[in-house]
This record gives C-alpha cells, sequence and structure tokens, in this order.
C-alpha cells in the first residue's frame, strides 16, 4: 500500500490544523503519516512514496525547524527519492510566497515531483501580539488542505504518479 508523509512544523497551530486536515483527507484513500518537522528522519522520508510538507513562513522565510528537517535529511536522501510526488502548505502572516519558493528549491534539488500548486493560507497576523497568538483557521480554508491530503492519498492509490 502506498504511503503518505505529511511533514509539519507550528509554532502557534496554523500549520498543525493545516496538517491535520490533510491528513483526515488522505487517511481514508491510502497508508498516511503525520509528524512533527523535529521528529521526522531520512528513514521516514525513504519509506514513503508522497510527501505534504506543512510549515508557517518566519521572518519572510521557511520557519527554522522546517529547514532543519530539511538540513538534516537532505544529503542522507539525496538520489533515492527522485521522481516522488509532494505538495506544500504554507501558513502566512502575509504572502508566505518566499515560503514556497525556499521550500520548492529544496524539493527540486531532491527531484521530487510538483503534483499540486503551493497552498497558502493568510493569516493576515502583522502585530508582534497577532503573530505570537494561537490560530484557528477558517473550515474553507482546511477544507482545501483536507481536499490536498485526498488528492494525493487518491493519486499514490492509483498510481497515477
Amino acid at each position: 500500500m502506498a504511503e503518505l508523509l505529511i511533514i509539519y512544523h507550528s509554532r502557534t497551530g496554523g500549520g498543525q490544523q493545516m496538517a491535520q486536515a490533510a491528513y483526515d483527507g488522505a487517511k481514508g484513500e491510502i497508508s498516511a503519516t503525520l509528524i512533527t518537522a523535529d521528529q521526522a528522519s531520512a528513514q521516514d522520508v525513504l519509506h514513503a512514496d508522497g510527501y505534504i510538507f506543512c510549515a508557517p513562513e518566519n521572518l519572510a522565510s521557511l520557519s527554522g525547524t522546517m529547514k532543519e528537517f530539511f538540513d538534516r535529511c537532505y544529503y542522507p536522501v539525496l538520489g533515492q527519492i527522485e521522481g516522488r510526488p509532494y505538495a506544500q502548505m504554507i501558513c502566512a502572516g502575509s504572502d508566505g510566497q518566499n515560503a514556497v519558493r525556499q521550500l520548492a528549491r529544496i524539493a527540486t534539488g531532491w527531484r521530487l515531483k510538483e503534483v499540486q500548486d503551493p497552498i497558502i493560507i493568510c493569516t493576515h497576523a502583522q502585530t508582534p501580539e497577532a503573530i505570537l497568538a494561537p490560530k484557528t483557521l477558517q473550515d474553507e480554508d482546511l477544507s482545501l488542505c483536507r481536499e490536498l491530503g485526498q488528492a494525493l492519498g487518491a493519486g499514490l492509490a492509483m498510481g497515477v504518479f
């Protein structure tokens, strides 16, 4: 059975909600694993057939914890996961585009195949208080994440990717 690995980081809850929604969408389609970026290992990456990466944008960049995951796992899996499908989700306070570009560059280095346009959910948090506050995302935003998980799971199950 195909395995979808969903790796996420969340500081204020938005990314966690997004990753959970994608997991909920995927788990009826295939075997899915939801794991935090600080717990994910190169073995987890090697074992999976496809990936969803979910992280917040911090200071116009991919969050440090997610970047640390890629730093830790990049070379141990390099050359062993080419062509596998991936998608990404970013929880941003403004536009999220820099985090998307950074993650896409890393995925390009791994030679992963992007199978879905990135999902960026913008919280519009612009003050220190709003940025640091726990996030509660809207159902319509989370439905996009569920649909992504379901679509990637179905594609893996059918061998489309």
